[in-house]
């Protein structure tokens, strides 16, 4: 692994980054849209969460996928102890997170006997789970509080960035972005 300081990754890495986020984004948005609307809506904006949720999951295999073929350029110098730790545990949460939500929604759903359509293309088989409705909702229940947390976590990761470009002055939002400098 490089610990090569203000280098910027990859297109690849960039895309798939930003990618996911806006998904994820739109997701949470889309759950919270169903939580408040008519029941036609909330059935409507949830197959279409299920179909984000899918792409989420190949997305983020491709991902990590990527970064196991592609070692990733890690800042270790004037980094304190802490920041190190917190900035590993965010990340391999979000991992886990951005497999798990995904996996968990098609667990519970699975639990009801339905498959996820995607998007209107094709439907996505329901697992060979026991068909328990109690289950199942215990399980998006689940599937709810870890999304809270997966928010709470892109506020810290977004706090982190803004901190170490306009505090730290070290550039570390334009490593992800194709433009903007960052720095040494």
């Amino acid at each position: 692994m490089q610990t090569e300081r203000g280098a910027r990754y990859s297109g690849a890495a960039m895309l798939l980054h930003w990618l996911i986020a806006i998904a994820v984004i739109v997701n949470w948005r889309l759950a919270e849209g169903a939580e408040h609307g008519s029941r036609e809506d909330a059935a409507a904006l949830m197959a279409t969460h299920k179909a984000i949720g899918m792409t989420i999951l190949a997305l983020t295999l491709v991902r990590l996928a990527w970064r196991l073929a592609h070692p990733v350029i890690v800042r270790t110098r004037d980094l304190k102890v802490w920041e190190r730790v917190l900035a590993k545990t965010v990340h391999v949460t979000f991992y886990v997170l951005l497999i798990g939500l995904p996996m968990l929604g098609w667990i519970a759903s699975s639990s009801f006997g339905k498959p996820v359509d995607w998007f209107g293309v094709f439907q996505i088989p329901a697992l060979p789970v026991g068909r328990s409705e109690d289950t199942g909702e215990t399980l998006f229940d689940i599937h709810h509080t870890l999304g809270g947390i997966m928010v709470w976590l892109i506020a810290l990761h977004v706090a982190g960035a803004l901190k170490h470009t306009f505090w730290d002055r070290d550039g570390t939002l334009w490593r992800m972005l194709p433009f903007g400098t960052p720095r040494a």
